[in-house]
């Protein structure tokens, strides 16, 4: 047994997956929760005989840890953090932690939008192809649990920017940035170029024989690498092809060239609809090429891929006005994209906890596609001050019920009826998930 004492903080997928983890290769563990634990992950640690404290940290067992697993939802600037890095005891997430116990390779997924689709495509995509891959991160089971319980091959896991800020010795044998746009500000002081920093982290420790692959049009991605003169081998892709483009688009086709090898296939015979998806399925591509996967197997998963619940979900028709589920959208680059794919007058529901959202990135679309505007959240002011007078109608809602209800009002047959808010989900939801099924629920119901 080592006496080695591993303490978790965040008693949820992550922390408990990693307190499973650090038992089973031997470490003393000890989890502590701020709050309190759902029943499935009480009924875990308990069955594991895992020590664990919840509504609350007792700071004197956890000053006491050789090293510390922290979830990503924990800030650098919460008051343990800071008297755990005071006493100089590491502080590390999970996916550091666990791939230190793994010798799978690392598919990795970053990006302020299209993480979830992307990351779920290629795992599709190998998961087709008869490879043992895994799916983890920042969506499914927790990559620390797979690691203790499975034997995985590979791995692909969405990364968030909280979960990059504490890697340090990770390595990705393929990285993916997909773009970078202002999320979470609150999380990082308003500053942006710390968002920025948390999200390149997904190429550090890479070598020349790895692959980073990333959106060559983002000019804040390109401006970063010319800045940090990464060793790796890249892989940009694109809309239209450049002198070193390995993934790009012309005359209705999307292109693959890696290995000088060239994979084509209709752009119209991909599962996914919009530019945006365009992009992740280049992506998710490059990754497949990469891995040898071969074109007819590549062809059938693009085509038969089956999207992502809660982003772009078309939810009913009810007396010709589509209802569409685009609950993810927790920012306002995710509404973007969904009010960029509209090809109707849409009813837009937004609103929700503000994370420093800056509007004018959407005030066009707005203009130009929206019918009415529903404000849902608690504290509706900011949207007010930005939207009114730029939209004829705008209504507020204090709960889905209202909100489908004002919607099924507002909207005229060929309408979309669109849930894309922007905002986090915590002002009257428990999550973005909760938001969205009740949007359905309430839909249907209609």
């Amino acid at each position: 047994m080592n006496e080695k004492l591993i303490v978790v903080l965040g008693g949820g997928e992550s922390g408990v997956g990693s307190a499973i983890l650090a038992q089973k290769v031997g470490f003393n563990v000890f989890l502590s929760d701020n709050g309190s634990l759902k029943d499935k992950y009480r009924d875990t640690l308990k069955s594991h005989n895992i020590n664990f404290e919840e509504n609350g940290h007792t700071e004197e067992r956890i000053l006491m840890a050789d090293e510390v697993v922290k979830s990503p939802g924990i800030p650098d600037t919460s008051i343990i953090i800071q008297k755990l890095q005071e006493k100089g005891i590491p502080v590390i997430s999970e996916i550091e932690f666990a791939s230190r116990f793994t010798t799978a390779k690392l598919i990795c997924v970053t990006g302020s939008n299209g993480k979830t689709t992307t990351v779920s495509l290629i795992y599709h995509i190998l998961k087709s192809a008869g490879l043992n891959v895994g799916l983890g991160g920042n969506v499914g089971n927790s990559f620390a649990r797979q690691v203790a319980d499975e034997n995985f091959d590979y791995y692909v896991l969405e990364l968030s920017s909280f979960q990059l800020e504490g890697l340090n010795n990770f390595r990705a044998d393929i990285a993916v940035l997909l773009n970078i746009t202002p999320d979470h500000l609150d999380r990082y002081n308003h500053n942006m170029q710390e968002y920025i920093n948390a999200k390149m982290r997904i190429i550090r420790n890479q070598r020349l024989n790895d692959a980073f692959i990333y959106w060559e049009d983002d000019p804040v991605v390109t401006r970063e690498i010319e800045k940090l003169k990464p060793e790796v081998t890249r892989f940009p892709f694109g809309e239209n092809k450049k002198e070193k483009t390995a993934g790009y688009t012309e005359e209705g086709k999307l292109f693959i060239n890696t290995k000088g090898k060239l994979f084509n296939m209709e752009l119209e015979l991909l599962a996914l609809e919009g530019m945006h998806n365009v992009y992740n399925s280049l992506a998710s591509g490059i990754v497949a090429k990469l891995m040898d996967i071969s074109d007819d197997q590549l062809r059938l998963s693009l085509s038969d891929f089956q999207g992502v619940p809660h982003r772009l979900e078309k939810v009913a028709t009810v007396r010709g006005v589509q209802y569409i589920n685009d609950s993810k959208a927790t920012n306002v680059n995710s509404c973007w994209y969904a009010l960029q794919s509209m090809r109707s007058k849409t009813v837009l529901i937004l609103g929700g906890t503000d994370k420093g959202n800056d509007y004018s990135e959407i005030e066009d679309l707005v203009r130009s596609k929206a019918r009415a505007l529903i404000f849902l959240g608690k504290d509706n002011s900011k949207l007010h001050s930005f939207f009114d007078g730029k939209v004829d109608e705008i209504r507020d809602a204090c709960s889905m019920k209202e909100a489908v209800d004002l919607a099924y009002e507002l909207a005229r047959k060929g309408d979309t009826v669109l849930l894309s808010p922007c905002c986090a989900s915590f002002d009257l939801f428990k999550n973005y998930e909760d938001r969205g099924d009740q949007f359905k629920e309430y839909v249907r119901s209609l």
